[in-house]
Parts: C-alpha cells; structure tokens; sequence
C-alpha cells in the first residue's frame, strides 16, 4: 500500500468523522440565550482533548512515513 493510498483512507475516515460535527455546528437558527452560568460543577479545561489528538495524529503520520513498502515482487 503506497503511502498516498494510506493518505487518502485516512482523509477520508477523517471527513467521516468531522462531518457530522460541522453539520451540527453550522446551525442556521438562533437559540435563545439562557442565564444558566454556574448550574453544575462539570465545566473544565479541555485541552487534553486537543492534545491527545495532535498526538494520535502525529503517531499516525510517523507510521506512515516510517512504513517500508519492502513487499515488492521479486521474479524467479
């Protein structure tokens, strides 16, 4: 598997994932504000999110430069 092939799966597994999220977020309609601030406690830093995506991506990209095509056929 050459390593644009690996490029184009992993774009496209990508799009499947992000297109609901954009969907979701590109929302026509207003909502109505409400004043809720300090309802509850679950309010947090996310940031480990973003990062431990970076690093998945990262992994990912080494794996696929790093990846020797060494199965080439061979004729007798």
């Amino acid at each position: 598997m050459s390593i644009f092939k690996k490029t184009a799966i992993s774009f496209a597994a990508l799009s499947v994932v992000a297109a609901p999220v954009a969907a979701s977020a590109a929302s026509s309609a207003p909502r109505a504000a409400s004043a809720t601030a300090g309802a509850n406690e679950l309010e947090g830093n996310s940031s480990w999110i973003i990062g431990l995506v970076g690093l998945l991506v990262g992994v990912g990209a080494i794996i696929l430069v790093a990846d020797k095509d060494d199965d080439s056929p061979v004729s007798p």
